[in-house]
């Protein structure tokens, strides 16, 4: 079926094409298969033409996608009122993945500033050029905010995550009335076509309640991200080992605990593309153009805390996790009289809470050593409970 979606520019265009080549070329010195992980890793973070690692707008209007700290600075302060917290049990050093514009970064800093709470150091890990230009302008005003390309074996602080393990590779499976196969990708006169093959052991002890699932079921599996939060948990480690402090990460995406990954309406995954505000499921489509997500497995990233030696500290929903950090409270800085800010700081906080919008789906999950957060901060729904 022919995509209805809106036209790249030539510029775009002419870089989708390179983009295409180079995966086309890679599948061809690989004997004609590679793992979608690998063509979703080039298709993102390919030098200069992958999607996050090139020149083009990714959020906002002009963009693909609107994140929360693009709707409400609220959100930004909510996070803030838990950060000093955490922070106090800790050191005053904040870590932040992936930080798209930089808004939230912009938003925290002032709000612990309001409250003469000291960032010694924000540092930004950051792989897309366009979007490091764009928080080197944003956070121009605070010195204390540095860029590194490669992680510390020690930090002490708090690590803060919006929207970065949905974006990592992820590997395809599908069960099939021989077992389960990996599903990669191949040609067919030079389009991208699904080819599968036998899953390595590895990857198949991913594959959370593999037994349980019918045939034909459709799914990821996330070592990437596995990965990433064995990285995270071992600098946390490190930090505490080198200096006596201890640490907590801060995960915030969309995705489920494994009881509600692997449910049977999720029969062909999760994998979703964004392009010009439009979400659809066919990741060849301009290469390069488009973002490619999945859900998160909060259960498996969980595991691979606690396997690595960090305390399972809290996981809620959103709008548990807003509404506790008090989200409703910051609202109300704003007078009701005052309609023309009041009332779209309200529509905002209603968006990022109703379970109907980003409330649910989106979950936070935080891990740590020798901290904690506030006694009863989101016992409300699914504390503490990612099986």
């Amino acid at each position: 079926m022919q995509l209805q979606l809106p036209e790249p520019s030539f510029d775009a265009l002419i870089a989708s094409r390179a983009l295409h080549t180079l995966i086309a070329n890679d599948i061809r010195h690989k004997s004609g298969w590679i793992s979608f992980a690998r063509y979703m890793e080039l298709a993102l973070y390919a030098p200069e033409v992958g999607y996050y690692s090139g020149g083009a707008a990714k959020l906002g209007k002009d963009g693909d996608f609107t994140t929360a700290p693009e709707i409400t600075p609220l959100f930004g302060q909510a996070v803030a009122q838990v950060a000093a917290k955490l922070m106090a049990q800790s050191s005053p050093q904040i870590m932040e993945f992936g930080a798209g514009s930089g808004k939230l970064a912009q938003d925290i800093l002032s709000e612990l500033s309001a409250q003469g709470v000291a960032v010694h150091r924000y540092t930004i890990v950051e792989v897309s050029a366009e979007l490091r230009a764009r928080q080197r302008q944003t956070l121009r005003g605070f010195a204390q905010v540095q860029w590194i390309d490669t992680l510390p074996t020690a930090f002490s602080g708090l690590v803060v995550a919006n929207e970065v393990l949905d974006a990592m590779p992820v590997h395809l499976v599908v069960k099939t009335d021989t077992g389960w196969k990996e599903r990669g990708i191949g040609l067919s006169n030079k389009h991208f076509v699904y080819r599968d093959r036998p899953c390595e052991p590895s990857i198949l002890e991913q594959i959370g309640d593999a037994d349980q699932l019918p045939v034909g079921y459709l799914t990821e599996v996330h070592p990437t991200g596995i990965g990433f939060m064995h990285s995270v948990a071992d600098m946390l480690c490190g930090g505490y080992r080198e200096t006596g402090f201890g640490g907590a990460a801060m995960l915030i995406d969309y995705g489920f605990p494994s009881h509600e990954y692997y449910l049977p309406q999720r029969a062909q995954g999760t994998l979703m593309c964004h392009y010009r505000h439009h979400a659809h499921d066919d990741p060849f489509y301009l290469p390069g153009l488009q973002d490619i997500t999945a859900h998160v497995d909060f259960s498996a990233i969980a595991q691979a805390a606690v396997d690595r030696g960090l305390d399972m500290l809290g996981y809620m929903n959103q709008a548990r996790f807003l509404i506790d950090a008090g989200i409703g409270d910051l609202l109300l800085r704003t007078p009701l009289e005052d309609k023309l800010r009041y009332l779209p700081r309200a529509n905002a906080v209603q968006k990022l809470t109703s379970t109907a919008e980003m409330g649910e789906l989106f979950k936070v999950l935080v891990v740590g050593t020798e901290v904690s957060l506030p006694e009863g901060f989101g016992d409300g729904l699914r504390a503490r409970r990612t099986g």
